[in-house]
């Protein structure tokens, strides 16, 4: 039976977000966690998801002493042992935009792998599969909030953090009546990403290009291709990423040799298209993939309910920090958690929590956006020039990786404390 002095959270959606968010509240001896998601499993779409020196520093706050190694180890994380982008179509095809050598805190792992052992340490109790979220209630008089499922069944909870991807039920009701205006939408790109064993790369796109666990970026004319590795060396991620001609609502299409072809028509007599689209159409059900994101969001949180991951700053994957931002705020809102002792605090510490992580998230949002267009040769100063991509790419990341998240954390703890100091403790 759970304690008086124990606050109730509901976490809804057990993908990357919300299972990393409820490793970070679960030892946390005044917090009792509920995880609710609304597939009959807890998996993950797309296959494998870059962590830089961001993602992982917040792992590293999130876990105790080696539980991120440990956790990246079981996953099956490959480090990423350097990166080298090239230009893929037109004269300077060929030619490296540039190199960048790798280091210890940048992997590349399996997002399924690493979610089955986000998922593993966590008490079975609290895991709640086929939970499809309807709607959240204010209860009258108190400061719990009712959620209510598709199955009929209600909850009440002292704060629900929606970690329900990038069409949340939760953010509609953070937003309410705004919610319609700041709903996702097109950013203008789409993408496909194939999975092949590592000899079939070889043979397909030629063993050189295998020598090392390196990413390999190839910058074109209205498209980008990647290849990197997998599961400890032994497979092969090949993207296809290119700008969307025609606006659409539909996030996914078909994909066949014709479609491919033609996006990729100028790329045709480069080193690597050929090759990457003979593995994409040995792919079973092959579909492209919309690019969505919030374009703006002007609150994370509505009373003593919040958004996190891509419920709040679905982004494009340009700049590889969708997953990491989840991560950033699974660490903020632990930090935050570990100094709330009652239902009262909790809007407050979702107050700093917004004053905090949107103005970041946000930046990265348009700087990824920015990304795509100059990775797709879509920069009208830069074109397919290798020396003017090198110079426009190399700082791109920067405040990106930047971060120190000790910092991070500490400065969420001074937003709080001035938060009370403001609003008194009645408000606080």
């Amino acid at each position: 039976m759970t304690s008086p002095s124990h606050l109730r959270i509901a976490i809804i959606g057990g993908g990357l977000a919300g299972t990393t968010l409820a490793n970070a509240l679960k030892d946390i001896p005044q917090i009792q966690i509920e995880v609710f998601e609304a597939g009959a499993t807890f998996s993950e779409r797309g296959a494998a998801v870059a962590l830089g020196t961001n993602a992982l520093q917040a792992l590293d706050q999130i876990f105790p002493p080696g539980g991120k190694d440990d956790l990246l180890q079981r996953a099956g994380a490959v480090p990423l042992a350097s990166s080298r982008s090239l230009v893929g179509s037109g004269p300077h095809a060929g030619e490296i935009i540039f190199d960048s050598a790798g280091t210890e805190s940048e992997v590349v792992v399996h997002r399924a792998s690493l979610l089955n052992e986000l998922v593993a340490p966590l008490p079975q109790d609290i895991l709640h599969p086929n939970k499809a979220l309807v709607s959240i209630e204010a209860v009258p008089d108190s400061h719990r909030v009712r959620v209510v499922f598709k199955d009929g069944n209600t909850d009440e909870f002292d704060a629900v953090i929606g970690a329900d991807g990038i069409f949340s039920v939760v953010r509609v009701h953070v937003l309410q009546g705004e919610a319609e205006k700041y709903a996702a939408m097109p950013a203008g790109f789409w993408d496909s990403r194939s999975l092949v064993s590592m000899k079939k790369a070889k043979d397909v796109l030629g063993t050189e290009l295998f020598e090392e666990d390196r990413q390999c970026g190839w910058v074109g004319d209205g498209a980008f291709l990647m290849h990197d590795v997998l599961e400890n060396g032994t497979v092969v991620q090949c993207v296809i990423s290119a700008v969307e001609r025609a606006p659409t609502n539909d996030r996914k299409r078909p994909l066949d040799r014709e479609i491919l072809t033609q996006t990729l028509r100028s790329w045709l007599n480069s080193p690597i298209a050929q090759g990457v689209i003979t593995l994409a159409l040995e792919q079973d059900d092959l579909h492209g993939y919309s690019q969505w994101e919030h374009k703006e969001t002007p609150r994370y949180w509505n009373g003593t309910v919040c958004v996190m991951g891509d419920a709040a700053h679905a982004t494009t994957p340009w700049q590889g920090s969708g997953t990491a931002m989840a991560f950033e705020d699974a660490m903020v809102l632990q930090e935050l958690f570990r100094h709330v002792y009652s239902p009262a605090q909790i809007e407050t510490a979702f107050r700093a929590y917004d004053t905090l992580r949107r103005p970041r998230c946000q930046r990265i949002i348009d700087s990824s956006r920015e990304t795509g267009m100059i990775l797709c040769g879509q920069n009208e100063e830069a074109g397919l020039d290798p020396e003017k991509l090198g110079m426009l790419l190399s700082t791109k990341w920067d405040f990106i990786a930047g971060l120190d998240m000790k910092d991070h954390k500490s400065e969420v703890v001074k937003k709080l404390k001035k938060l009370v100091q403001e609003l008194g403790p009645a408000e606080a």
